[in-house]
């Protein structure tokens, strides 16, 4: 097996572009929005509030800290992408680094991980979402076709203990190695 990228059938009519590298030396291959996507601002209505109260040494309710973490959830971003690769490789996903400056937005787990079992897992057809929280001060709405991350394939090594511990399958999409 080699390394690559499919579009997801979900998405299959949707004129969405495989990820691309854009320079002859780029290491990462670019990752676009599948659909157009508000991003909401962290800075609104009750995340404010919570740190108002604390900045004021004042006790938030636990619904005012629930609404606050309603608010802080990183989204997560259709690509309509999914990809394929050699057991013994990852796909990272990182943030492209203008993000951050001209638009606000961070991937809040600093990067993601891509496993090669992910490929077509029953859940969601190995489709792979981008994390984003928008920390400027508007909402961010991302257009169908811009780019949102960038992919690098990384070959990874096991430690000697590595056939100490039992695995299992994977029976579901995001998140679901997550005990």
């Amino acid at each position: 097996m080699t390394r690559g990228f499919e579009i997801v059938s979900k998405y299959q009519n949707d004129g969405i572009n495989v990820p691309y590298r854009t320079t002859e030396n780029a290491a990462g291959y670019d990752f676009e929005s599948a659909t157009d996507f508000t991003l909401p601002s962290i800075w609104k209505l009750n995340f404010l509030k919570v740190l108002w109260a604390l900045h004021h040494e004042e006790n938030p309710t636990n619904e005012d800290f629930d609404n606050a973490k309603a608010v802080l959830k990183p989204y997560l971003v259709p690509t309509g992408i999914k990809s394929y690769m050699n057991p013994d490789e990852v796909l990272i996903i990182a943030n492209r680094s203008s993000n951050p400056l001209k638009h606000g937005l961070i991937l809040p787990n600093g990067i993601g991980v891509i496993d090669a079992d992910y490929y077509n897992n029953d859940s969601n057809e190995g489709e792979i979402f981008v994390q984003l929280i928008n920390f400027s001060l508007k909402d961010v709405v991302i257009k169908k076709g811009q780019r949102i991350a960038q992919g690098i394939f990384m070959p990874y090594l096991l430690a000697d203990q590595d056939g100490l511990t039992t695995k299992s399958t994977r029976t579901g999409g995001f998140g679901s190695s997550d005990k």
